[in-house]
């Protein structure tokens, strides 16, 4: 698979980085208005994981300003949009007028409607949409679990992710740019209960918010079988102390999980690893790598290659799950 980026920003350089690593997608392209990440300068890109932007070079890559210029270019065969969240309809569209497929960076959309209308206009395997957590080992192995049945059905699940001021993101409460911390942070987890559990049917959210937008929050969701409990919680507070926090604690009939993980401004950082508690008293900490943030975003690329060369959509790629993880975040505004 031939692949352009479009926006070069945190994500952007983050899939750079997996495309140099897979061996089933080549970036062959990116676009950039910025004259200085267009010469390869990308070293005032930081984010909240994995290493910060360095001088790249660009003399292999087919460089230009504009989506159309990528448009245009018919050896590209895939599209992957990393721009903020409130450009990603109108360049999908155009995506779609030229016939090129897309890996949308989450979210899929600002909000629910536009991106089930996305979903809806796609040509069979056109649109992906790129849900990191599944791809993650530490998180991998419910959707894996919860597909194969291993430990029965999943029962109960408690997700949390926390992080400290975003900084870096320039209009992070905006809800016609961003969107906050339930669009932009939460949406993982609502991705990942929707695979888990189904979708869910209502509700009930605590929050703290700012400028009208929720900042920080607990919510308890309901399903159709009442017997499921779930809920997720997180959000942004007010220290940089805090860096990034993520984890969970899911049961499934025969045995529950447990896995959390944070880092701090001081460089330190705390954890549980993957621990399987099963049913008949027996406790697992199986090995699952060595830790490398990059390795689920090679997964991510990989797996969009292989729906280009002509397999069926990973259903971590789906657009219409996409769509409804925005949906599972609405409910809660």
């Amino acid at each position: 698979m031939r692949a352009g980026i479009l926006g070069v920003g945190f994500m952007g350089w983050i899939h750079y980085l997996a495309y140099q690593r897979s061996t089933q997608a080549e970036l062959v392209a990116f676009a950039s208005r910025d004259p200085k990440k267009r010469s390869g300068d990308w070293r005032e890109i930081k984010g909240n994981f994995g290493p910060p932007g360095e001088q790249i070079d660009v003399s292999s890559l087919n460089v230009v300003e504009s989506l159309d210029e990528m448009l245009a270019d018919d050896s590209i065969d895939l599209i992957d949009v990393c721009l903020p969240p409130h450009l990603h309809a109108d360049a999908i569209r155009r995506c779609f007028q030229s016939g090129k497929r897309v890996l949308c960076e989450k979210p899929l959309a600002l909000d629910a409607a536009t991106a089930q209308a996305l979903a809806a206009e796609a040509k069979p395997g056109q649109l992906m949409v790129a849900h990191i957590l599944p791809f993650m080992p530490e998180f991998k192995i419910l959707v894996d679990a919860a597909s194969d049945g291993r430990w029965g059905k999943p029962i109960a699940g408690r997700f949390k992710r926390t992080i400290s001021p975003p900084d870096w993101i320039p209009d992070f409460y905006d809800r016609e740019k961003v969107g906050g911390p339930l669009v932009d942070l939460q949406v993982h987890d609502a991705h990942l209960i929707r695979l888990l559990f189904g979708m869910p049917a209502a509700a009930s959210c605590a929050k703290q918010c700012k400028d009208g937008t929720p900042k920080f929050y607990e919510t308890v969701f309901q399903f159709e079988d009442p017997s499921l409990v779930v809920s997720a919680g997180g959000g942004v507070i007010d220290s940089p102390a805090r860096g990034f926090t993520h984890g969970y604690e899911v049961s499934f009939e025969k045995a529950t999980l447990q896995f959390e993980f944070a880092a701090y401004a001081d460089g330190s950082t705390a954890s549980i690893p993957l621990t399987i508690m099963n049913a008949d008293g027996s406790v697992e900490r199986p090995t699952l790598g060595d830790g490398d943030p990059i390795a689920g975003f090679v997964e991510e690329i990989d797996a969009a290659a292989n729906a280009v060369a002509g397999s069926d959509v990973s259903p971590i790629l789906d657009a219409k799950t996409a769509a409804d993880a925005l949906s599972i975040v609405e409910m809660q505004l």
